[in-house]
């Protein structure tokens, strides 16, 4: 039982994950060699934001027996085809004032250590690259980070009934979004890695 890291587009894999790959602590992947085996034989699946959601919607079946034999899916991006039961499709905000792009911690959670939701709201100055929607919750999900006056739920973890888990950043892939100036972003790669290796618990566990 391995991690496997979804590779979806034709760029570099992010630097991290190219090290994480050396170290054979995650087995690179293109969506267009999944299959049920791959699915049902991993212990965790990372996806990013260019993952290709119909044909992953497409292994609906063999993400249920993953999940329901509690592997661990981390997913980057806006839900639009909704691949298990429970998930509806990505919501973007109405409104798009600096306010409406705000975050704030309504849980702590172990993939985030000390980086301060504060200082991810802007890159090079300019607010929304964390996210400008929300993927909804399923029932019995915990929200991890709130989203402008409303709070919606950017991220969020959800524990399902056969021990399996998602955790859910609807934005850009999350380790790209460290502050610069703190020389997190390989940090913050290496816990999303460990959460969906099983080395944290759940927030509700």
């Amino acid at each position: 039982m391995s991690v496997v890291y979804i590779h979806s587009h034709d760029g570099p894999l992010p630097t991290p994950f190219v090290s994480f790959a050396d170290q054979q602590r995650v087995i690179i992947m293109r969506d267009d060699a999944l299959n049920d085996a791959v699915i049902t034989g991993a212990s965790g699946l990372i996806t990013t934001m260019h993952l290709d959601q119909l044909r992953f919607a497409g292994l609906r079946p063999a993400l249920a027996v993953f999940l329901a034999s509690g592997g661990r899916l981390f997913f980057n991006g806006h839900i639009l085809k909704p691949f298990i039961e429970g998930l509806d499709i990505y919501r973007p905000l109405d409104s798009r004032k600096l306010a409406d792009f705000q975050l704030r911690r309504l849980v702590p959670h172990p993939v985030f250590g000390p980086l301060d939701p504060k200082d991810m709201v802007a890159r090079r100055g300019v607010a929304g690259f964390y996210g400008r929607g929300h993927n909804p919750m399923p029932e019995g999900a915990v929200a991890l980070t709130g989203l402008g006056p409303e709070q919606y739920p950017i991220d969020w973890e959800w524990a399902l009934p056969g021990g399996g888990m998602i955790f859910s950043h609807a934005g850009n892939d999350l380790w790209s979004l460290s502050p610069e100036a703190s020389g997190e972003q390989e940090p913050l790669a290496d816990r999303v890695l460990r959460w969906t290796a099983g080395a944290f618990e759940g927030v509700n566990q």
